[in-house]
């Protein structure tokens, strides 16, 4: 016999300062409501030890939802971490979301820090994600 689906709340997300991008967007300019100070922020080199969680495949996530995130089936609980992209080997510091799936599942990343991380919109890249690292 099948066991009974258990729905499980969305997970909790910390509150943010960003502003969410305005009603009529409908580019990637209008949709990133990141500031240069955020961006140069997320670029930075980690400053603490990070453990790498593995590899995903990801697409882009909310554009509505603003900040630096990856919402990925590799942590079960809210984290810092980070996202390479081994094309070209830039990263982003995010923060990374729980969502329900196996560790081989896909992920869905900010808009934000795609951009950030120079990964075409409309493609699915690969990324090494890692948990810690976070600058202070």
């Amino acid at each position: 016999m099948p066991r009974p689906l258990r729905l499980q709340p969305p997970p909790q997300r910390v509150p943010r300062r960003r502003c969410a991008p305005p009603a009529n967007a409908r580019t990637e300019e209008q949709f990133d409501t990141t500031s240069a100070e955020e961006r140069s922020a997320a670029a930075a080199a980690p400053a603490a030890a990070e453990r790498k969680l593995g590899s995903t495949v990801a697409s882009l996530g909310d554009p509505t939802d603003p900040g630096f995130w990856l919402e990925t089936p590799l942590v079960s609980s809210v984290t810092k971490g980070r996202v390479v992209y081994p094309v070209n080997g830039k990263s982003a510091q995010v923060e990374l979301r729980p969502i329900e799936g196996p560790a081989s599942g896909g992920s869905r990343i900010s808009l934000p820090a795609m951009r950030l991380i120079g990964a075409p919109l409309t493609d699915l890249p690969t990324l090494t994600v890692y948990a810690g690292g976070a600058t202070g």
